[in-house]
């Protein structure tokens, strides 16, 4: 159940923590960056988002980049 609430509430990471390591390769990240990663995405995949409804679509593009 805390599984659920967890998923509700938008608390999970839509990053992976294992592929940003691998894709920093040769520095050391630390615990915060992951959140501040995945709250930069978010606000990318809503810009995109934004865009693509302002183009009056449901697909996201690269061009909504």
């Amino acid at each position: 159940m805390a599984k659920a609430a967890k998923k509700a509430t938008g608390a999970e990471l839509i990053i992976s923590k294992s592929r940003t390591k691998v894709a920093a390769k040769g520095y050391n990240v630390s615990s915060d960056f992951y959140g501040a990663l995945d709250k930069a995405v978010r606000v990318i995949i809503k810009a995109a988002g934004d865009r693509a409804r302002a183009n009056k679509r449901k697909t996201l593009k690269p061009a909504d980049l």
